[in-house]
């Protein structure tokens, strides 16, 4: 396979970009949904909107041949990967204040790179390896996590930068053969199913209009947000998105400023500046090197 053209490159990371933008929103509606509802109830709402969403425009026009893949091993762990870099998530939303959350979440795009330079056999310039990097610096003096922070609940956020590597990761692979329609079903459908075991133990009826609306958007925001990063992936190699899954950075505090009211300081400004720039260098670098043969990824 060449490498990708600019024009396709370029599309990556505006797909790449519209998704964070998704997953901010997703994590900002998550905060406030876990205080009534039980996670596991909310992750079950989450999948099932997906799988629903999805299979409603798909399965009429394809059929079951939506569902025809040639990995399906890969499209099911992909689908508990995915589910468990969720329960991660909302559970550390619960015990964590958003910053230093994000504070460890983001050494995931770093992961990632580093899985894409040794497993995918992508080529990683220094010049993008110095990006990643002033990307991750911007992101700490964003959040600035605190001394005296350590304790048990750091183990949930370590858990989701895990899985969430390897989930971006098996992504980048399958999106060169697979199709991402047929991505998304798997992820929603394994979710579904998984979450539906212990939907008996744990269900609540619910009563505020807010939680049932917050619930929507959720559903609505991981089911947009992961088909737009499938998508992502088929545009350009993972290396080359990931200095722009830093965007999601800016979107969560601008959700938290307008859902709880968080007011960035000084430094956190500062820190949003150097993402900026590395990211806008980072899109020059990306339509320049385009030009550059990329090493393809072996099946």
């Amino acid at each position: 396979m060449s490498a990708p053209n600019g024009h396709s490159a370029l599309a990556g990371i505006a797909l790449a970009v519209a998704a964070v933008a998704c997953f901010a929103t997703l994590d900002t509606t998550t905060k406030y949904v876990t205080t009534g509802v039980p996670v596991l109830m909310a992750l079950w709402f989450r999948y099932l909107f997906q799988a629903v969403a999805t299979a409603a425009v798909v399965v009429p026009r394809r059929g079951m041949a939506a569902f025809r893949t040639a990995h399906p091993r890969y499209q099911c762990l992909r689908g508990v990967l995915l589910l468990t870099t969720s329960l991660f998530a909302f559970l550390s939303l619960m015990y964590m204040p958003v910053g230093e959350f994000t504070a460890i979440v983001m050494v995931t795009p770093l992961v990632i790179t580093l899985l894409a330079a040794t497993l995918l056999k992508e080529h990683v310039s220094p010049l993008r390896w110095t990006l990643v990097a002033g990307g991750f610096a911007g992101t700490l003096f964003i959040v600035r996590p605190g001394s005296g922070f350590f304790n048990w609940s750091l183990l949930l956020p370590l858990g989701l930068v895990a899985s969430n590597a390897w989930f971006q990761v098996l992504t980048s692979k399958l999106a060169k053969t697979e199709d991402p329609v047929t991505m998304q079903l798997y992820t929603g459908w394994v979710g579904v199913l998984l979450a539906s075991l212990a939907l008996p133990f744990v269900w609540t009826s619910l009563t505020d209009w807010h939680l049932w609306l917050g619930l929507f958007v959720m559903g609505l925001m991981g089911t947009v947000g992961h088909f737009l990063l499938s998508l992502a992936y088929g545009k350009a190699p993972a290396a080359t998105l990931t200095p722009y899954l830093y965007a999601q950075i800016g979107f969560a505090m601008l959700g938290g400023w307008i859902a709880f009211s968080h007011v960035p300081d000084r430094s956190a400004l500062f820190g949003i500046g150097l993402v900026a720039v590395c990211g806008a260098a980072g899109a020059w670098l990306t339509v320049r090197e385009s030009r550059v043969r990329v090493e393809p990824v072996e099946s």
